[in-house]
């Protein structure tokens, strides 16, 4: 490493890559069917610019509090002027107010209202016309850009000075008054109750898990590789990844879409990548989809090559027969999995919500590894994950804690964590912050967990997702819709019965399965509504969750469902934008299918 001291404030990463590892595609996306690339040195000029325009605008650090200090909000898909404009504000002082660009407008309004937004990035015509349409509700908020070119809106570009001696000078001493201990950046979590809370991190908070992710991903082996980006940038956990690929001098590609992730990979050939769960399975639900249109010996091969994967372990000695099917599952069917995926894949690390273990048993076989973690918000975001190394990962848990990174287990099961990745606090709400980061300074995470053979974090539900039956016995509905989604014919589940004899569910069917079964029985399917009146249905559901109760006491075992006829989204207010259920809101949405489960 050369003389470039190691990073402190979160735009220092630019100036250690560029020492160290400068690249031709530090950032690139798609413009005009071709991959933009921006090279260390462009970017490092660029956020340059943007911060003599914001500083020529007169946006300023105040009085250096977090209510006195100016906020700018960048609404956008993935894309590199995210992250151009994300380290410009940062060196002018002000503070970053990312939000997901899937926001309903109720909750975008309260956020920018709520940080007084003075500025706003949008990516695109649909989200500058959301902002206008808001505007008069907004008397703080002065300007709005565009990072795609919108007739009547100004461009980002158009910001961009020349940087003369002078200005760069102005943009030099502003970026020497930014300390690390200074409030970065907050980021309102839509949670999974109530309204947006603005998590406050500094540089340090995300620097800290910064190195230590870094400790993590370099053991992949990911040094001048590539990493594609999809998952949104203003969540905790992409945010703090491209930092970590900033310095470990990782190229990131940013996907141009969901639908154009697969075609995306194929081009990019990443070494790693980030992901939720359910997105996950949806690369799995493709991959058997495409397995069921084979025919003959070539559909037998694949789906004993399935059957083989879920037997996988790690850390422990597996027979030799085992060992010589999977290598020739592993030429016949798994590369064909890998070159799909781009063929350079070496781990994807996945966070957010639990993940299925069939899934990473499945995956790890493939010779894809899933590396797990775990962690929230107000921890910038990761605690812990599982490691590359097969002795330091375990299925079924969230890895070694963190380098760093403290946690105790209270006495009701609850993970508390403390440690420099710890959040100042919750905007504007220290009511709020009290009530999670106690006198000590440990972060109560709301999650109950315990330590495997000390070492490993498991997770076994989440604390105020747990209920009580009317029996007077607790449930975690976590880990039995966690289990019951492995079937083919459930997509999404919600595990009711608080205060109920017995516990029941709501299930979303996989609608594509059952026409699939409709096909094969020579039958027509009736439609996503009528199918669910069908007692063909009713009976393939009934028989599976009968098949994982198994794997429950008495008292968890889902009795009685009810069937949904509309897969649940974050359009539609059911998902949290990392894909986790609003239980509240479905609780409301359909309060008369629960209520039909006990009557």
């Amino acid at each position: 490493m050369g003389a470039q001291p190691k990073p402190k404030r979160l735009f220092d990463c630019i100036a250690w890559q560029l020492e160290n590892s400068p690249l031709e595609d530090m950032l690139a996306a798609k413009e005009d069917g071709a991959w933009r690339k921006y090279s260390t040195s462009e970017v490092r000029d660029k956020v340059d610019q943007m911060t003599g325009a914001l500083l020529q605008l007169g946006i300023t650090r105040g009085d250096g509090t977090p209510e006195g200090r100016d906020k700018i909000a960048i609404l956008s898909p993935n894309c590199p002027e995210w992250m151009l404009v994300d380290m410009a504000i940062q060196q002018t002082g002000a503070i970053s107010v990312p939000v997901y660009p899937t926001i309903n407008d109720g909750e975008l309004q309260f956020i920018l209202q709520d940080a007084a937004v003075k500025m706003v990035f949008v990516g695109n015509k649909a989200l500058y016309r959301r902002i206008q349409d808001m505007r008069e509700a907004l008397p703080q908020l002065q300007a709005v850009y565009t990072f795609h070119p919108v007739e009547e809106a100004p461009h980002w570009k158009e910001l961009l000075p020349d940087l003369t001696p002078g200005l760069a000078a102005q943009v030099a001493a502003s970026r020497d008054r930014v300390q690390e201990q200074d409030l970065a950046t907050i980021l309102y979590t839509s949670g999974t109750t109530g309204i947006p809370k603005g998590v406050m991190l500094s540089h340090r908070n995300i620097l800290s898990n910064t190195f230590s992710s870094a400790l993590i991903i370099q053991e992949v082996g990911v040094f001048r590789k590539k990493a594609i980006s999809f998952l949104p940038l203003n969540h905790a956990f992409e945010r703090m990844a491209t930092y970590c690929y900033f310095y470990c001098g990782v190229s990131i590609y940013y996907a141009e879409g969901m639908e154009s992730i697969a075609a995306n990979l194929r081009e990019v050939q990443p070494t790693i990548f980030t992901t939720v769960p359910r997105l996950l399975e949806k690369i799995y639900e493709g991959i058997v989809a495409k397995g069921s249109q084979l025919e003959g010996n070539k559909k037998r091969i694949f789906f004993w090559a399935l059957k083989l994967a879920e037997q996988f372990e790690i850390n422990k000695p597996m027979p030799l027969s085992y060992k010589l099917q999977l290598a020739l599952a592993d030429r016949l069917v798994f590369s064909k999995w890998r070159h799909a995926l781009g063929t350079e894949v070496k781990a994807i690390i996945t966070g957010a919500a639990a993940c299925q273990v069939r899934l990473l048993r499945i995956f790890t076989a493939a010779k894809i590894v899933i590396q797990e973690g775990y962690g929230l918000t107000e921890a910038s975001p990761i605690i812990s994950g599982n490691r590359y190394s097969e002795e330091n990962r375990m299925f079924g848990t969230v890895g070694p804690l963190l380098e760093g990174v403290e946690v105790r287990i209270a006495p009701d099961g609850e993970i508390l964590c403390k440690g420099p990745n710890v959040m100042l606090g919750y905007y504007k709400r220290p009511d709020l912050t009290a009530e999670v980061i106690d006198a000590e300074g440990w972060l109560h995470t709301g999650d109950i967990g315990t330590m495997v053979d000390g070492k490993f974090l498991k997770i076994t539900d989440r604390k105020k997702e747990l209920f009580k039956t009317s029996g007077g016995k607790y449930v975690a509905p976590q880990p039995i819709e966690n289990k019951m989604v492995e079937s083919s014919w459930i997509e999404q589940i919600m595990v009711v019965g608080e205060m109920q004899k017995y516990v029941g569910a709501l299930i979303v069917p996989a609608f594509h399965k059952l026409k699939e079964w409709y096909d094969n029985q020579g039958k027509t399917y009736p439609g996503n509504h009528a199918v669910l009146e069908d007692k063909a249905t009713l009976t393939l559901i009934k028989e599976s969750i009968n098949q994982y109760n198994r794997n429950f006491n008495q008292v968890e075992q889902v009795k009685r469902f009810a069937l949904i006829p509309a897969e649940w989204t974050i359009e539609g207010g059911e998902l949290t934008p990392t894909l986790k259920l609003k239980r509240k809101v479905i609780h409301e949405k359909y309060k008369d299918q629960i209520s039909s489960i006990y009557t």
